[in-house]
């Protein structure tokens, strides 16, 4: 039975290839989409640029037919953009909203014996949908079950002469055990709990031993098993993508910091460290910023420098005119800055560029769509690292959750790729106050 989906205008500002992913049903566009959609085409950022694919889009079907009776798309649907004069019955909901005259049309469509189906990305609107009886789902596409997400860590129970053998031998072949590349797994003994061996799959049924070279980073040391796994990752110039998921105070941007430092300044596999964040603010927006772009972002980039503080609090000597003196870790951050050994970018200023040989660390990566990341992950040049960092629990785009959002959906689409890892981190470490927090506020 075909369907009608009348989709809501967050959802083409989300994902601009939305119209192409209900095959073989009727999609429809009430003008009041077009009419929003004219006001986003403006926009510098991403939603503008949705905006404005949506609307090249729509121009060109209309070489296929008539918009308003409907123009057939490549995925066997047909699109149609109808207007509210169109709506014939009236749910009584007030008139002069973009959102009402949506709702109004879709309900007008209901009555008229069509099985609809409400799609947008604005949990209010699906609740007043819900309660003039419509059926109103979110758009489901690139949406990731939270609850089932790879979480990069597994046990496996092996007979001891697997574990012993394990430990003789720097790779061993287990068929059956581990299933993604870069995947850590704990073997245990069956008749033996405590005698288990840490593992890293190369591929399936191939194991390897960790580095002996990860237990201290840039000074720093693992507090939990979780932490050690990550930073294996982070270290790895093999590894040229890492997703680290993880709640409040689970170290997530220390850690990426730490190895980015690491890579960076010690090795010098890296030619800079470039860290980013979504320029979303938590609560109400504090307005405009005074300044050049480096003022401004230095406000948004507070949690980097104070990590960044942290990793650099002991001091380095340096002479000058035969004496010595000891830098303070403000000091030698701000050097760092103005060297361009570290860069601070906005996401806003990303595309279009090419990035060779960075340690690339977006923070907070929680807060951007599946496109954006992707947008992000394909600026990245010969020899650079990415890294994702973010708690899916602290969503600020109001049209993202916890399933929804770019760093949960790379993580869970690139598990099958050897370039990539992934860690869960779930202890809080931060403080004891912050684990407390973490856990039941």
């Amino acid at each position: 039975m075909t369907k009608t989906f009348v989709l809501d205008t967050n959802v083409l500002l989300h994902n601009a290839e939305s119209i192409e992913c209900f095959a073989d049903n009727v999609i429809v566009l009430p003008m009041a989409v077009i009419e929003e959609l004219d006001k986003f085409k403006t926009h510098n950022d991403e939603l503008g640029r949705n905006a404005r694919y949506v609307i090249r889009r729509l121009d060109s079907l209309r070489a296929e037919g008539n918009l308003r009776d409907g123009v057939p798309i490549n995925n066997g649907g047909t699109l149609k953009i109808m207007t509210s004069s169109s709506a014939d019955f009236d749910p009584g909901l007030e008139a002069n909203l973009a959102d009402n005259m949506i709702l109004r049309l879709a309900y007008s469509l209901m009555k008229k014996g069509e099985t609809v189906i409400f799609v947008s990305k604005d949990i209010n609107a699906r609740i007043k949908a819900d309660a003039l009886g419509l059926q109103a789902v979110d758009f489901e596409k690139q949406k990731v079950n939270l609850e089932e997400l790879y979480t990069g860590y597994s046990e496996a129970t092996v007979s001891g002469t697997v574990v012993d053998n394990f430990f003789k031998s720097e790779i061993i072949e287990t068929p059956g055990v581990g299933r993604f590349p870069n995947e850590f797994i704990l073997l245990k003994d069956k008749d033996n709990d405590k005698h288990t061996a840490l593992s890293r799959v190369i591929k399936e049924g191939t194991l390897k031993h960790l580095s002996s070279q990860v237990d201290r980073v840039w000074n720093i040391q693992a507090r939990n098993k979780e932490q050690r796994l990550a930073l294996e990752l982070l270290v790895d110039p093999e590894v040229f993508i890492v997703t680290l998921v993880g709640q409040a105070g689970t170290g997530k941007t220390l850690l990426a910091l730490a190895a980015a430092l690491q890579a960076t300044l010690t090795n010098r596999q890296y030619d800079r460290i470039l860290v980013s964040r979504p320029i979303i603010p938590m609560g109400k927006d504090i307005g405009y910023l005074p300044g050049a772009k480096e003022e401004k972002l230095s406000h948004w980039m507070q949690p980097i420098f104070d990590n960044l503080t942290y990793l650099l609090r002991d001091g380095v000597e340096e002479s000058s005119g035969g004496k010595k003196k000891k830098l303070s870790s403000q000091e030698k951050m701000h050097r760092l800055l103005s060297e361009n050994t570290i860069g601070l970018e906005a996401l806003t200023y990303i595309r279009g560029r090419s990035i060779p040989r960075q340690y690339v660390i977006v923070d907070e990566a929680q807060n951007l769509t599946p496109h954006e990341v992707k947008t992000i992950i394909s600026r990245a040049g010969e020899g650079t690292k990415m890294v994702l960092t973010g708690d899916p629990y602290q969503i600020d785009n109001p049209y993202l959750d916890a399933s929804s959002n770019g760093m949960i959906y790379t993580a869970e689409r690139l598990k099958d790729q050897a370039i990539h890892g992934h860690i869960t981190l779930k202890k809080s470490e931060r403080s004891h106050l912050a684990a407390i927090a973490a856990e039941y506020l």
